[in-house]
């Protein structure tokens, strides 16, 4: 009996220290497709330079530093009033037009050529919005250390389909977090909106600026799906699944004309 125990248990160590042994590789997919167009595109309200940036997006597994796109020609055309203007190359792949273009109400079309291919975008500018004012308050998020949080207010126009995007920078350095929202329930309405974020702590005495962006709706539905795609991708403007985009043919990033408006405050 106790020869059949110990033979029991030597077998279950020789099965123990095979399993101990053995290594089993599993590879991750990561979608590291690379050297696709990136087009990121603003044309704004105020007056000064208007700018669009190209680039290559990058493996997945490298580091977020994207070859610029150079020799490209950019135009921007005002379809409303049937003017065209040329943009000029500038450092990194920046290209810039120094009249200000945005006009409420105006469609904006987008022209890139690059490598024998060309590329267009169409945006609408949306009607002006403005902020009331921002606040800093309790972080609900995070209570501890007297954390801050932004606050802004503003009237949503009644009867009329907005979709806004907010920035915040802190200390002159912009949090990647996006703030996408609709007015589908606070049409018409005073609103309070809470920008909540975990990635970039706020203390009293810190200097915190908000943009508010009013945007069309094919717009808003790529930085909607880009933030609910952030806990997989947190800050990039390119995702590993991209969002729908405006631009055609099909490629990365966006093409925006919207209103902009910025207040700035030392949190409290």
């Amino acid at each position: 009996m106790r020869l059949t125990r110990l033979k029991y248990f030597t077998g279950l160590l020789l099965i123990a220290i095979v399993a101990l042994s053995c290594k089993k590789v599993i590879k991750l997919d990561l979608g590291n497709d690379s050297g696709k167009l990136v087009i990121e595109g603003n044309i704004i309200d105020e007056p000064g330079p208007q700018y669009v940036k190209l680039s290559r997006n990058v493996p997945f597994t490298s580091t977020n530093t994207y070859p610029p796109v150079t020799g490209a020609t950019v135009t921007i055309y005002d379809s409303t009033t049937n003017r065209y203007f040329d943009m000029t190359e500038g450092p990194a792949g920046t290209y810039s037009v120094e009249k200000g273009l945005g006009i409420t109400g105006h469609t904006y079309i987008l022209t890139v050529n690059t490598g024998g291919q060309t590329y267009t975008a169409r945006s609408v500018m949306p009607q002006y919005v403005a902020i009331d004012s921002i606040a800093t308050s309790n972080n609900i998020l995070d209570k501890k250390d007297n954390k801050r949080m932004m606050t802004v207010y503003f009237n949503d126009p009644a009867g009329v389909k907005n979709q806004y995007r907010f920035v915040m920078y802190v200390n002159s350095v912009q949090v990647n977090t996006i703030f996408a929202f609709d007015d589908q329930f606070i049409d018409g309405k005073h609103v309070t909106l809470d920008l909540q974020q975990t990635e970039t702590d706020i203390y009293p005495g810190d200097t915190v600026r908000v943009e508010m962006q009013n945007i069309d709706r094919p717009v808003y539905t790529y930085w909607f799906t880009l933030e609910q795609q952030q806990g997989n991708n947190p800050g990039g403007a390119v995702a590993p699944s991209n969002p729908p985009t405006n631009i055609t043919p099909t490629t990365l990033g966006y093409f925006s004309a919207h209103t902009t408006q910025s207040i700035t405050v030392v949190a409290r």
